[in-house]
């Protein structure tokens, strides 16, 4: 689930000395490494493949302090939160970025606003 990604996420950004680390493949996490990567919180996001199993290989900025500096899960299995494109707002006064998950895929909060898209209002993160 994207929850334990973004906190395997913020653990091997707060962890010493981590580049990357690797992690389990689906789809959903690899498009939200993607947004976040877009978003300046990651270096790099890339599927590899050894033999018949995938991983994502996903690179960390380092020297800047602390890139993640939080997170808030919106949507879980048990509560899901739909929200209407006249309804996404700024996180954290536009220092953070929502992921929502659209008709059109996973987006960011900025780029489902600015396409008139609402959807399941996944997380913020800052």
């Amino acid at each position: 689930m994207y929850y334990d990604l973004l906190a395997k996420i913020q653990n091997a950004e707060r962890a010493a000395g981590k580049n990357e680390f690797t992690t389990s493949f689906s789809k959903a996490d690899f498009a939200i490494g993607k947004i976040l990567m877009e978003a300046g919180y990651l270096k790099d996001v890339q599927k590899k493949t050894v033999g018949r199993r995938q991983y994502l290989e996903i690179g960390l900025l380092k020297g800047r302090g602390r890139v993640i500096n939080g997170f808030r899960i919106f949507s879980k299995p048990s509560r899901r939160l739909y929200v209407d494109y006249r309804g996404i707002k700024q996180v954290k006064s536009g220092y953070g970025i929502g992921v929502i998950s659209t008709s059109k895929g996973l987006m960011s909060n900025k780029d489902a606003k600015k396409n008139k898209v609402g959807g399941e209002y996944l997380f913020e993160i800052w």
